[in-house]
């Protein structure tokens, strides 16, 4: 029956079915053939998935996100970053990555991350000279950090499939998110001088200032959703819904740039958006409780640790697991499918289950600026009408950086650990 369920996966996903469809498919399928499964029982699960308190944080974010880019925060931000990096050789793609730093405090979003930053800035770079494949290159390793850096969608549902908290996998994301910012800067910098991107603005104490200030209430709602988080003032989800508050006091009554007639399009893009990630949760949750029936992850687990109880080989073992995965599934459906089957290896793997949360979404994240479903890179693609093939190419030396990243990540623990220890 698991070969059955897997063989029918693998057919719809070769078939190009969308991923929601293709699991829900697939499982119930495996339950009819079954037959000893009451289909009721089978869409209460699915009703189960999304019924979550934890899980409501997903669409209050992305609407912040939303509200956040229309109302001229990212604008704001990017003004900033670039008083602040743009006078450095390349600056316009350094300016790119510290834009989706500040803006990965927002949205929680990889793809929103991209496309919000990616929108202004990357035919600012085409402008300037940077070859179109090269811009997006540089936008789309950049919105990777915008699942690392908390607040972090992924994160969310690890901590709702693990029990894990949501507030230390926050906290673990801040330290490897900035680390990571600062690599693809120092990558960023050396092909510029390579291919000989000089063009610089010039720093003026003023411009910082001057650029800060306009851009303060948009460096608060970072501030807001982490403090709130991580001093015990509220839950993720609760900070999610000041996060949306404060986006429409910000952009309705201080920046002026939103109005109350663009609200309802601005709601139903975010729900839609949304909308999408909860129907792949609601299909993966059954996915994930026919694997428990069946007891697949337990047999994956033990096979896995027949091969080998060196804890470093598994960890590197998991982690070429993930990238493979990322890099054909998209992030949610990778999150429910193989978090329940790398979990019962935590002992062996000799972890917290707050580091392996960090590694779960750094895998993910590298597995976005992969073909052929990396979302960033196809949001840069469109972004910067160059074509896929171009892009991944002009992102290989992004994409280096982020794997010796992993590996800090993986095998150096104080550097997910310090800030959630600190928490206890």
């Amino acid at each position: 029956m698991t070969g059955l369920l897997f063989a029918l996966l693998a057919l719809l996903f070769l078939l190009n079915t969308p991923i929601a469809i293709a699991i829900g498919a697939a499982t119930t399928a495996a339950f009819l053939i079954k037959g000893d499964a009451n289909m009721m029982l089978v869409a209460q699960r699915m009703y189960g998935g999304a019924d979550s308190f934890p899980l409501m944080a997903v669409p209050l974010f992305m609407t912040a996100g939303v509200l956040m880019e229309s109302g001229g925060i990212s604008r704001r931000l990017v003004a900033f970053a670039e008083s602040l990096v743009g006078w450095l050789p390349g600056g316009l793609a350094a300016v790119a990555i510290v834009s989706a730093m500040f803006f990965a405090g927002i949205s929680g979003s990889a793809a929103a991350d991209t496309a919000a930053v990616g929108a202004i800035l990357i035919p600012a770079m085409v402008r300037n000279g940077y070859s179109r494949h090269y811009a997006g290159a540089v936008q789309a390793a950049a919105g990777s950090i915008g699942v690392i850096i908390p607040p972090s969608i992924p994160m969310i549902i690890f901590g709702v499939l693990t029990g894990a908290s949501i507030g230390k996998l926050f906290a673990a994301g801040i330290l490897p998110g900035l680390l990571i910012g600062f690599s693809l800067i120092v990558v960023a910098l050396f092909i510029a001088r390579r291919q000989g991107f000089t063009n610089r603005t010039p720093f003026a104490w003023s411009r910082v200032w001057r650029t800060g200030k306009r851009a303060i209430l948009a460096l608060g709602a970072p501030l807001l959703i982490l403090g709130g988080i991580l001093g015990g003032i509220f839950t993720a989800t609760e900070s999610a819904a000041v996060a949306v508050i404060y986006a429409l006091v910000v952009g309705l009554a201080i920046y002026r740039e939103l109005d109350l007639k663009s609200l309802p399009r601005l709601f139903i893009n975010a729900g839609v958006t949304a909308s999408v990630i909860m129907f792949i949760i609601t299909q993966a949750t059954v996915f994930s409780w026919f694997l428990t029936i069946e007891q697949i992850p337990q047999a994956i687990a033990g096979a896995v640790l027949g091969l080998t109880d060196n804890p470093l080989l598994l960890l590197l073992l998991v982690n070429c697991v993930l990238l493979v995965a990322g890099t054909f599934l998209e992030t949610t459906a990778a999150l429910i499918l193989l978090v329940p089957v790398i979990t019962p290896m935590l002992p062996a793997l000799g972890i917290d289950i707050v580091q392996l949360g960090a590694i779960v979404v750094t895998n993910l994240a590298i597995g976005m600026l992969t073909p052929p479903l990396g979302i960033c890179l196809i949001v840069s693609c469109g972004l910067s009408e160059s074509p896929l093939t171009r892009i991944s190419r002009s992102v290989l030396p992004f994409l280096a950086a982020l794997l010796v990243n992993l590996l800090l990540i993986t095998f150096w623990s104080p550097l997910t650990m310090w800030i959630p220890s600190m928490l206890d």
